[in-house]
């Protein structure tokens, strides 16, 4: 099954952030609901968007970035064309998953967290896909695959 590509994303921009704020503000906790809905629009979130949502919601700077840098998923890069995600939890790892994780490093010349440059393939590791009894596991552009290898992933990447 071939791979699907990233949606088309909203560029981010000082005036997004201030109208999510606006958009969010009156909600019980609006920094997390703001955080995914700029992910979901942008495909990143800007580190720009700290002092922001710092100030349209009364938080401090240090709030706001510990939240950012303690989700893995709220990346501060635009994702590449295609993003690949490894489970290297338990379960994953008894089966391969290191190797997988270690080939797939050397193949696309990146290490987990890094987008090739190109910007074809962002690389991402994970800590369970919930898809244990198949693994190991891979998430390409949010597409889950099991049993996956080194040449099975390869031509998920290039297709």
């Amino acid at each position: 099954m071939a791979a699907q590509r990233v949606p088309e994303r909203e560029a981010w921009s000082e005036d997004l952030v201030r109208s999510l704020v606006e958009a969010y503000r009156q909600h019980r906790g609006p920094l997390m609901p703001i955080l995914h809905d700029l992910l979901a629009r942008c495909g990143y979130v800007d580190d720009r968007s700290a002092d922001l949502l710092a100030d349209g919601l009364n938080l401090s700077r240090a709030e706001v970035y510990g939240v950012i840098t303690f989700y893995r998923d709220f990346r501060s890069d635009p994702v590449g064309t295609h993003h690949v995600q490894i489970c290297r939890a338990e379960a994953c790892q008894s089966v391969g998953a290191e190797t997988l994780a270690a080939d797939a490093r050397l193949r696309l010349g990146v290490d987990f967290g890094e987008t090739t440059a190109d910007r074809h393939v962002s690389l991402d590791q994970v800590f369970c896909l919930g898809n244990c009894a198949l693994g190991p596991s891979v998430m390409v552009d949010g597409r889950l695959h099991g049993r996956m290898t080194a040449d099975a992933l390869d031509r998920l990447v290039q297709s």
